[in-house]
């Protein structure tokens, strides 16, 4: 059964339904409409754009491998919860990168520069690195939920009630941690700074 042309889009619960009833191309559909979330939030766990490129893929092949069995379960008549479900993939394979990443450090055996997309000097493109590779670092550092929080909220545009029902916690946990883990890189990056002058 393929999706009927509508003049708007399927939700993703259609898109799950079709895709169950054996329209291949639904599936693709999904994948396309959240490709650039899943890469924003691997891109948070990851020092290269290579690196989230790859585990934004491995994230959708783990969702294909097990849709079947998952959207199956999902209630006919209920919404299906498939972003939140996504996001959780994507989450745990990006908490298994980073710690990963602890154990075995990448160097690099050539240091390639990013080519530059505006008019910035040498000085202002150096420093903005500096910033982002501060920011990245810092963000490593914070408590697993705070991270997982600040992630979803920053990266992936997500509403603390949408948080909440993708980390199973309340909405009130998710404007604590989110407010916590502001403070924390607030503080670790203004140190990072004081230090390098």
């Amino acid at each position: 059964m393929a999706l009927a042309e509508t003049a708007t889009e399927p939700s993703d619960e259609a898109l799950c339904r079709a895709f169950l009833a054996g329209d291949e191309a639904a599936f693709g559909t999904l994948v396309e409409r959240h490709r650039a979330l899943i890469f924003a939030l691997m891109r948070r766990y990851t020092a290269r754009p290579e690196d989230a490129a790859d585990l934004s893929q491995q994230a959708f092949l783990r969702a294909l491998e097990a849709s079947r069995r998952v959207f199956s379960r999902w209630s006919p008549s209920g919404s299906a919860p498939f972003r939140a479900w996504l996001i959780r993939i994507a989450l745990n394979l990006a908490k298994n990168h980073a710690r990963q990443g602890l154990r075995w450090r990448r160097v690099a055996l050539v240091e390639m520069p990013e080519p530059e997309a505006s008019e910035e000097s040498a000085q202002e493109s150096l420093e903005r690195g500096e910033r982002e590779r501060q920011v990245r670092a810092a963000v490593l550092t914070l408590p697993r939920r705070q991270r997982e929080v600040l992630t979803l909220r920053v990266d992936a545009g997500l509403g603390f009630r949408d948080i909440a029902e993708t980390l199973g916690i309340t909405e009130t946990n998710a404007k604590v941690n989110f407010h916590h883990a502001v403070k924390r890189l607030r503080a670790q990056v203004a140190g990072t700074s004081e230090e390098g002058h």
